[in-house]
């Protein structure tokens, strides 16, 4: 079942200080470690305190796994890291029940997936039938196994990694499970000067093994909950709606953007507005948003695509009209 997204109350002016506190303290605290890739850094904290779940695309290589397990040392709380390859299985993930001598009954040991951050790294190696077990976690925050229903952890956040499809051993992520993503991140090859810095072991002013986290589960579930009621105008509402119709009655869209991933866009929105230290969103918080809340969602004619994907939700924002006043 699709959220439906109500009037908030207004947010307090000390939460929204909290929040941007909180985010200017990953940024930096990500920035020391992920060396020249402020734009994934970013979108990487717009996933996080959107509420929703991050999937880094790109080759080998470039860092994927290094800002996964930063974001994920920064945030605190438990961790769990999840290596996704074609023999996985789904109880692998969600924990099984396990028959005990002692009690005679069924013990539930759970799985990797009862943490606070959860990384599946290179999850399209895992076969259909095992990302699909992520699919209740990622939405409902709970697993069921056995008939039995089990609550994750709150917060539950999931940081997954993908090399492009068309890589060997690669299996398309399932339509639903691009779905429950709210951001999908692009790192890029660095530019040379940080490449160079890279191979002379002068990267960054800190290491992974040095960062220590900067927040707690409770601090985090604060923020999500204040930036969640930042302040949406109708206008602007409307304007996400536009773009969302747009993309879908674009004739080289098969699949298009859900209601889902339109309120999704819009909490991304808010967490750019706190960002700039705003307490109400603006059309350009969509459109700093936009791409990398829609372009992963999408099925192409020829099938699930990134890049043009992302090339075809630019020209719609480019053509949708933005709301004045």
């Amino acid at each position: 079942m699709v959220q439906t997204s109500t009037a908030p109350l207004a947010v307090r002016a000390d939460d929204l200080a909290a929040a941007s506190e909180l985010a200017n303290d990953l940024t930096a605290a990500l920035g020391r470690v992920v060396m020249g890739k402020p734009q994934a850094v970013r979108l990487a904290l717009v996933a996080l305190l959107s509420g929703g779940h991050l999937l880094v695309e790109d080759v080998p290589g470039v860092g994927k796994t290094l800002l996964a397990k930063t974001l994920a040392r920064a945030v605190g709380g438990s961790f769990r890291r999840i290596q996704a390859t074609p023999d996985l299985l789904p109880g692998e993930l969600t924990g099984v029940s396990v028959f005990s001598k002692h009690s005679e009954d069924w013990d539930f040991r759970p799985g990797p997936l009862f943490a606070n951050v959860v990384l599946v790294d290179e999850i399209n190696r895992a076969t259909p039938r095992t990302q699909s077990a992520l699919l209740e976690a990622m939405e409902e925050q709970q697993v069921t196994v056995d008939g039995v229903t089990h609550r994750l952890p709150d917060p539950f956040f999931v940081v997954a990694t993908q090399n492009p499809f068309e890589h060997v051993g690669t299996f398309p992520l399932v339509e639903g499970q691009r779905d429950r993503f709210a951001v999908v991140v692009e790192m890029g090859l660095p530019a040379k000067d940080t490449e160079r810095e890279l191979l002379l072991g002068r990267g960054g002013t800190g290491s992974l093994d040095d960062l220590r986290a900067v927040t707690a589960p409770e601090r985090l579930r604060a923020a999500v909950a204040a930036i969640r009621r930042v302040h949406c105008d109708p206008a602007v509402a409307d304007y996400i709606v536009d773009i969302s119709s747009a993309i879908r009655a674009h004739p080289e869209v098969r699949i298009g953007a859900s209601p889902r991933a339109s309120l999704s866009m819009l909490n991304a929105a808010r967490v750019q507005a706190v960002l700039a230290r705003r307490s109400f969103v603006s059309p350009d918080d969509v459109k700093a948003v936009a791409n990398a809340s829609m372009a992963h969602r999408l099925i192409l004619g020829g099938g699930a695509d990134l890049h043009a994907g992302s090339a075809l939700v630019r020209s719609v924002v480019e053509r949708v009209p933005v709301p004045r006043g």
